[in-house]
Parts: structure tokens; sequence; C-alpha cells
């Protein structure tokens, strides 16, 4: 691993990624700072030992960086594969989720190896705009739990919000840390903003001895270097029914995230990232650590802006974010828990102004009802459910639309020919929506005997298409009429059963398009 970990840098350096190598490694230190207290939160999430959520964080943030499509995103334990995680470790155990997270891994690897990466940048833009508007509000949502304290009474924990002295303190040194990150570029951009940021909030709390919400609040981050363990579980058909369903979920949930995450660093970067790759480093990423007693996880959009933000576009920030964790978790962890939770708190906020798409308001009279109505359909599916199930929702609304819209836009002209036949001028893509009008505009029992149906200006998309033309075929059969079917491409005629000889096939002039049919697969 070193080896290869050595390669990476050096490969850096050489594309460009990583040329300024000091603020790859500031910026890696901000990020590390910032994934200690969501990676505990997470952790909590699942049902899981705080621990188990550091040790994905390192993990997968260093495997995923190492060999994932996208320098300069970062990836870790995240809530989108928490929550699917919960079930499994209450019925079951921590070790069936570690056997889990191994599969998990496998299946993004093959998904990466069969190409099918690529599919994620067909998702329309009102759905990626929903998305990250979506994700910004649960990332200001999820910080709100950070004005809240605990206590214990009578061996019983309870949460209350903050109020009075304390709730302004927290308040003002948050204002206070998103000044400095506002404020501070504005006068040197040698360091990142949000470093100085939540060094100086730390060092004003701890000298003036402000009594305020800490990391070590939440847990205790100490722990030893992970160990690599085979997980726990029976080697066995029962085993593997338990934890495919959970495997393919945290596949999907884990790839969609990385996936949208990669294609807005692109934007912010105005590079491109490689989806396929990706896909196969979060999936080796995903394996090494459910045999190291990680919770798994991917892309973080939150992290990832900071990273971005502060200047880390290589694969070096990555891979120090996850060593300076590795060093936090080892040897460091009596200084990070005495961090303020304000200055982190501020950090996150920050993201979220910076990650919310403002113009969509702008936008939003401007743009057709329907994108109007998928923006706001993602980002609310976001906010209550998960990030994979609102782009999956945004999908299907969209093409739903889409094919609504489309029905419509396929057209029949109709002619007598001379010699007593009749031709049917086929206009348009026949596909799923256009079918029943399609058949409504024929009468097989009305029409000549000799029948042509033109389609040189028509599409076949699908399988539908393709049953509505063999369908139609059947009825002028049963009238005892001949039928001709035109300019269809040779793929279409090798797929009709029915209306197979029926297909007047032009070798010069006929399409030779693909149609979308589970028989070519």
């Amino acid at each position: 691993m070193m080896s290869t970990l050595a390669t990476s840098v050096r490969d850096e350096a050489s594309t460009g990624y990583g040329h300024n190598i000091q603020r790859e490694l500031m910026s890696g230190l901000t990020v590390a700072l910032a994934l200690v207290p969501e990676a505990v939160a997470f952790a909590f999430v699942a049902g899981v030992d705080p621990l188990v959520g550091l040790y994905a964080a390192f993990m997968v943030g260093l495997l995923a960086s190492i060999f994932g499509g996208r320098p300069g995103m970062i990836s870790g334990a995240t809530g989108a594969m928490a929550v699917v995680m919960v079930s499994l470790v209450a019925a079951h155990g921590v070790q069936y989720l570690f056997a889990a997270v191994v599969l998990t891994g496998v299946i993004q690897i093959t998904v990466g190896l069969l190409r099918l990466g690529k599919y994620i940048r067909i998702v329309p833009h009102p759905v990626m705009l929903g998305f990250v508007n979506g994700l910004a509000i649960v990332i200001f949502l999820s910080q709100l739990e950070q004005f809240q304290t605990k206590s214990v009474v009578d061996g019983v924990e309870t949460h209350a919000w903050m109020t009075g002295s304390t709730l302004a303190l927290f308040c003002g040194l948050i204002a206070l840390t998103m000044g400095i990150i506002h404020y501070l570029p504005k006068l040197t951009k040698k360091v990142p903003s949000s470093l100085v940021a939540i060094l100086a909030v730390s060092l004003i709390v701890i000298f003036a001895g402000l009594n305020t919400k800490t990391v070590g609040d939440l847990a205790s981050i100490k722990g030893g270097f992970p160990s690599f363990a085979i997980p726990d579980v029976p080697l066995n058909m029962e085993t593997l029914k338990i934890i495919a369903p959970y495997a393919f979920i945290l596949a999907g949930v884990g790839l969609i995230e990385s996936l949208l995450t990669l294609t807005l660093i692109d934007e912010m970067t105005e590079t491109r990232g490689r989806g396929n790759r990706e896909c196969v480093g979060q999936g080796i990423a995903n394996t090494a650590t459910g045999f190291f007693g990680g919770m798994g996880g991917c892309a973080m959009i939150g992290q990832s802006v900071i990273n971005i933000k502060s200047g880390g576009r290589g694969r070096l920030s990555g891979i120090s974010a996850a060593l300076f964790l590795l060093a936090f978790i080892l040897f460091g962890s009596g200084l990070i828990e005495r961090i303020p939770m304000a200055a982190l708190v501020g950090v996150m906020f920050m993201v979220v102004i910076g990650t919310f798409e403002w113009s969509s308001f702008r936008i939003m009279r401007k743009i057709p009802v329907k994108d109007a109505f998928v923006l706001v359909l993602v980002s609310a599916v976001t906010v209550m459910t998960d990030l994979a199930l609102a782009v999956i929702v945004g999908v299907i609304v969209s093409v739903l639309i889409f094919a609504w819209e489309h029905a419509s836009h396929i057209n029949i002209v109709m002619r007598d020919d001379p010699d007593g036949s009749r031709t049917y001028e086929l206009n348009g893509p026949l596909f799923f929506g256009s079918v029943k009008y399609f058949m409504e505009m024929f009468d097989p029992k009305q029409d000549p005997d000799d029948v042509v149906i033109e389609f040189a200006n028509s599409r076949v998309m699908d399988h539908s298409a393709i049953e509505a033309i063999d369908n139609l075929a059947e009825k002028y059969r049963k009238a005892g009429k001949t039928l001709h079917l035109r300019h269809l491409s040779l793929e279409c005629s090798k797929l009709l059963h029915k209306a197979g000889d029926m297909v007047e096939v032009n070798v010069l002039e006929d399409p030779r398009y693909h149609v979308a049919d589970d028989e070519l697969a």
C-alpha cells in the first residue's frame, strides 16, 4: 500500500493536481478536523461504537483518495449509508455489518468494471439542483442537534436545547468562525480560512476558559490502529441471505451519492472525474474497511466542498486528511476533544451557504413548471428520506414527464396511392408513451387490401413499440389484408415475431439505429 501511496503522490505532482503540497496538507488537516464529529455522529446513527465510524472515515477516505476517480473528493462514513445499517446491526450485530460492507465493496467494484458509472451523467439538471439544495438543507438540519446539551439523571440520558448565556456563547463562537472563514480570504489565501477559524476559536475557548460544548462531549476518539479481521459470521447461504439485501442497498446509495458528488466537484473545479474508476475505488475502500472493523462509507459532499474551498485539488489532500484523522485517533485525541463544537458547526454552516444553489430561487419563474416541480420534489424527498431515493424518484418523474410530453409528438399522414393501396407515413418517436395513440390511428377492417406503413421519419425506441407493431401486423393478417412495413432498422426487423415477413428491407436506406430491448442483451 505504501508504494501505491508514494506512486499516487508522485502522479499528482506530475499532473499538476498536487503542485502545492503545503496547501494540500493544510486542506487535509482542515477536513480531518471536520471529519471527527461527523464520523462519531454517524456511528451513533448506525448503532455502533464511535471508533467504528472513525475507522471507516480513515480507511474509506484513504483508499478512495488513492484508487478513486475524482482527485480532491473526500470520502468517509456518511449518514445516508448509516441509516441503512441500523436494522442490520440491531437484528444481527456489528459483525454482520462488517460482512455486508465487504460485499458492498465487491458489488461496487463490479459496477465499475462493467463501466456502469457513466449512467449517472444522464441525471437531469433539475434533479441535480434538487439534490444539491436538499443536501444543503440536510447538512444544516444535522447541525441543529449540536445546539442541545445532554445530562444524565438517575442513569437516564436527557437532552435539552441550549438557553441563555450558554446559547449566546455558542452562537457567538459560530458567528466568529463564519466571519473568519468569510473575510480571511480577502486578506490572504495562503492558508485555508476554515483551518484558521477552527484554530483561532479553539485557542480563544481554551485560554479564556470558556465553558462550551466540545468534541469530547460527543465521545472519546482515542483508539489503536485498526486491525485486520475476517468478519465473525458463519460462511453459509443463510448469512448471504441476511447481508445481501443490505449490501445491494448500501452499494447503490454509496455509488449514487459518490457519483453525484463527483459531478458537483467537476463543476466546481471545471475538470472531469472518472466515474467508473470512482466506483472501483469506492468498492476497494469498502471491501477493505469491512475487514478492518469499519462501517463503510462513500463520498461526503460537505467535506469535499470544504476541501475544494480550502485549496485541495489533488489526491494528496484526501490522503493527508485520512492520515491526520488516524493520527488524531492514535496520538492527538486529548487535543482534538478540546475543540469547541461551535467552530465545527460554523464551518458546516459555511458549507451549507456555499453548497445551496441560491440561484434556483431566481430561476424558478423562468424555467418550465415541470422542471421547477422536479427540483422542489427532489429537495423535499432528500430531506424527508435519503439522497439516493430522492435521485431515483427525480429521475423517474423526469422520465414520466418526458414520456407524457412526447407521447403526442407522433403523428401519421395518410394518403391513398393511385394503385389503390394506402400509405401511412409515421412521424415522430414510437415508444411506450406513444404506442396507444399509434394503435388508434389504424383501422384494419376499413383499410384497403394493400397497406404500407412508412417508418422513414420515425424511430422505434423500445420493446413496447416492437410489440405494438407486431400486434398491428397480426390484426391486418386476421383481416386478410397485405401490410408492408418500410424503412425499419435491421435490428428492429429481427425483433419482430408476427410481422417478420412483412418488412421490406432496403439495405442502402434503412436506418441502423439500436432499439432498447431485453432480447438484445
